[in-house]
């Protein structure tokens, strides 16, 4: 497992994780380390790090997922979920944008550890595929000596002045 950027006080991103499993130390923790297992299982090369304020972020080639835990939910957000095949249909959260889709994991709750790694390993092949385009370079034409165009003067006609109907009834004064 490597070491990445992010880690605070000497820590490595991987020792801040675990301290994050540790520290929840009830159901979330429990899931949160499920969960990364699973993560290392599917890829074997995921980089961990440490971002945003304390948030697990699983990388490879570009981030797969983070892996947050509130009160009540454990949260893994795929980064480009919206681009993944979900035939099991795991993602249950952030399914109105464009980009990211999450699964959000409760209490009791188990999440297909089968249907999980297809999907790690599938945002693995995506960051890659993303990786190893070639950027399309654009050849500008070359330009020519062309004489601008004369900019002819428009004439300019006002308008006649058109009486305009009030609605308003008219205010009696006594």
């Amino acid at each position: 497992m490597k070491k990445s950027s992010g880690a605070s006080r000497g820590q490595s991103a991987s020792e801040l994780i675990t301290k994050r499993i540790a520290d929840l130390g009830d159901w979330r923790g429990q899931t949160l380390a499920r969960m990364r297992k699973l993560i290392h299982e599917a890829d074997p090369a995921v980089v961990e790090e440490w971002k945003w304020m304390g948030t697990p972020i699983f990388s490879h080639d570009g981030i797969i997922c983070t892996g947050e835990s509130y009160k009540a939910v454990v949260k893994l957000t795929f980064a480009q979920g919206a681009s993944l095949e979900d035939p099991k249909r795991l993602f249950n959260s952030s399914l109105e944008g464009n980009t990211r889709r999450a699964i959000d994991i409760r209490e009791g709750e188990e999440v297909s550890a089968s249907a999980f790694k297809a999907l790690v390993r599938e945002a693995v092949a995506l960051n890659g595929s993303r990786k190893s385009k070639p950027t399309k370079k654009v050849v500008s034409k070359a330009k020519t000596s062309r004489a601008p165009k004369a900019k002819t003067a428009r004439k300019v006609i006002p308008k006649a002045p058109t009486a305009v109907a009030s609605k308003k009834k008219p205010v009696k004064r006594a």
